[in-house]
């Protein structure tokens, strides 16, 4: 047994095709946070720490959906939400509907640690924000030009859109623009365990273009998006409301616990035949430390590291970039 992270940047249909200056930037992202989860779990730092320290810098590089990435609603507004847990305590904390918290992982944090609750939204969680005194700024800060395009890009379509979205079919010029990553931006998650399997998992996001004002996704939802206990952590990606349905995250906990299937039979069996094709990516690692990345959409940004030397970075199945 020995100390694993893994960590995504959202699943969805994303196309091969996805040019060199969408792809790298984020590629770069995932290899910098991961290094910096590695270096903390070599230096003894609790799995709940580092699973903060990881989302908090993905929250902070705007080329992800969340934090300062995130996507807009239908009123071209942000609403953020993350969610936090300890696999050791089960101590668990989430956050929706945030509109000037620069990190919102961090608030919920706060609101398992600092509240007899475990989940805050809309205005009761921003007050919070200003009696803890965490870090904002006014709403304009989340308002990425890329942000407006892609809202614009899903009104005209009159739809809804999943992380990443394939191309409108029979519509050449939007073709061309989603294929070149104008609609390319995904949730961001991190799972670790140390080297005494103690487990942690955080997952943040602005949740789906073009979203209903009031919208909550799987990401603050412990069970759905989000997941640790002793045997697992677990941080999901994908279409919100199939992740829900799906109690994605408890389910790969459960079918360990009551069936004895391992990490990897348990996500496979969610991922591939308990939920709709198309909807759905996870990182998880064990207590034993073990470590899975599947999905069953297109793609997934995600980079994993182990104590033993193993690393990867990858996107796509079977394409293992380092």
């Amino acid at each position: 047994m020995g100390w694993a992270i893994a960590l995504h940047g959202g699943a969805g249909d994303i196309p091969r095709s996805l040019p060199p200056e969408r792809r790298e930037p984020r590629e770069e992202a995932l290899r910098h946070c991961l290094q910096m989860g590695v270096e903390a779990l070599k230096a003894k730092v609790a799995p709940v720490d580092v699973v903060e320290i990881v989302v908090r810098e993905l929250e902070n590089i705007p080329h992800f959906n969340a934090g300062r990435g995130s996507v807009l609603t239908s009123n071209g507004t942000v609403e953020m939400e993350a969610s936090i847990m300890d696999g050791t305590t089960m101590n668990c904390g989430a956050v929706s509907g945030l509109t000037t918290v620069l990190n919102a992982v961090s608030l919920a944090r706060l609101v398992m640690e600092k509240t007899p609750h475990i989940y805050l939204a809309f205005e009761g969680a921003e007050e919070f924000a200003r009696e803890q005194g965490v870090q904002t700024a006014d709403s304009s800060h989340f308002i990425t030009a890329e942000n407006i395009e892609r809202l614009k890009q899903a009104k005209e379509a009159n739809r809804v859109q999943i992380d990443y979205t394939q191309p409108i079919k029979n519509d050449t010029k939007k073709e061309a623009a989603i294929a070149n990553g104008d609609s390319q931006i995904g949730t961001v998650g991190c799972v670790a365990v140390d080297e005494h399997g103690n487990l942690a998992s955080a997952t943040s996001t602005g949740g789906l273009v073009n979203k209903m004002v009031g919208r909550i996704g799987d990401t603050p939802v412990i069970g759905a998006g989000t997941y640790a206990d002793e045997r697992c952590a677990v941080s999901a990606t994908g279409k919100g409301e199939s992740i829900i349905r799906g109690t994605v995250a408890r389910d790969v906990a459960a079918l360990m616990e009551f069936k004895g299937l391992s990490l990897e039979e348990a996500a496979t069996c969610v991922v591939h035949e308990r939920t709709p094709k198309g909807t759905v990516g996870l990182v998880a690692v064990s207590a034993k430390g073990e470590l899975v990345m599947p999905f069953n959409t297109t793609g997934m940004f995600r980079a994993c590291a182990t104590e033993d030397g193993y690393s990867e970075l990858a996107i796509w199945p079977a394409a293992k970039i380092e």
